[in-house]
This record gives C-alpha cells, sequence and structure tokens, in this order.
C-alpha cells in the first residue's frame, strides 16, 4: 500500500540527496543547490506553506519513503488558483506504478482540502514514463509549451496536462 503524509526531520536526509546528487531526480537535475534550504524550510513550516508544500511518498508496509510529491499555487487571470504538481522518486522505487498512484493521491488531497478547479504537471518530451504516469492519474494532454525551460545548456520545450475537479475520478488502488 502507498500513502502520502507530512514531512518529518528523518525526511530531510533524502530532501539534502535530491540538492546534491546529480542525476538523482533525472532530467530535473538543475546543478547544485544549498543542502541546508530544506532544514531551514522545514523550520519555518513542515513543507506545508500556503501557496507550495511537500508530502512524502510513503510505502506503508516498511514506511520507506519513496520519494516526494509537490505543489505550488498558479493563478490564471487574476482569479483562477489552481496547483502545479510535481513528483521525485528515489531511483529505487521507479517502475513498480508508484508513481502515477501518488500523483492521483495528490490531486484527491488537493481537490478535498482546496477549491481548486484545475491541477496540472509539466514533463519533459523525452520522459515516456512520466507521460504514461500522468494519463494513469487522470491527466490530460494539452499541449507543447515551448522553450518551457533550461536544462543541460539549452532552452527546452515541455509538456502540459492538467486534471479537472468534474474530470472522471481515478483509483490509485486500482491498475
Amino acid at each position: 500500500m502507498l500513502r502520502l503524509r507530512a514531512v518529518v526531520e528523518n525526511d530531510l536526509a533524502m530532501f539534502r540527496r535530491f540538492v546534491t546528487e546529480p542525476g538523482l531526480i533525472g532530467l530535473d537535475w538543475s546543478g547544485f543547490r544549498d543542502a541546508q534550504a530544506p532544514a531551514r524550510r522545514f523550520a519555518v513550516d513542515g513543507f506545508l506553506g500556503a501557496d507550495d508544500g511537500r508530502l512524502i511518498v510513503e510505502l506503508d508496509q516498511d514506511n520507506a519513503a519513496a520519494g516526494l510529491v509537490s505543489f505550488t499555487a498558479g493563478v490564471y487571470s487574476g482569479v483562477g488558483r489552481y496547483w502545479e504538481i510535481g513528483i521525485a522518486l528515489l531511483p529505487e522505487f521507479r517502475g513498480r506504478g508508484i508513481g502515477w498512484r501518488a500523483q492521483a493521491m495528490l490531486c484527491d488531497y488537493l481537490f478535498q482540502h482546496t477549491p481548486a478547479q484545475r491541477i496540472q504537471a509539466g514533463t519533459h518530451p523525452e520522459n515516456l514514463a512520466e507521460q504514461h504516469s500522468l494519463v494513469k492519474a487522470g491527466f490530460q494532454l494539452e499541449g507543447v509549451v515551448r522553450a518551457a525551460e533550461f536544462r543541460a545548456g539549452a532552452w527546452r520545450d515541455g509538456l502540459l496536462y492538467s486534471r479537472l475537479r468534474d474530470d472522471p475520478a481515478v483509483d490509485p488502488a486500482g491498475s
């Protein structure tokens, strides 16, 4: 079984790994970052702010932290608040169906606890596994966002997916 839970102090070692180990988060590596920043953020709000947050993806059978999901608020036209979500799994937990389930669970959590109508997620055109995961989690491809990010020395396109509150529900316990 899989669950999402709040960040605890013991999780900070994993957060430090994500900012100091090149390639650990795959294509999203954007260079070394401050290894103490996770501890400072945890001290402020436990990674549960009004406009962004992180939750741990945990395997119930052994309480192993498989990675994290993130959510950041955005606004369209000054009134249409939405969430942008992301996920980072440790390599040993990838390819096991954990990612799409965690993202579906995060959507359920955000729709239950916030009035947002829209949740969106971006990914890289070459990340076929994440594209598949987003579709399984109930997202629909909206299109290409040209020159969306600077990575590996060049501006690169991204793909934008969305899930709306009234889209069909997804059962993360399903296959």
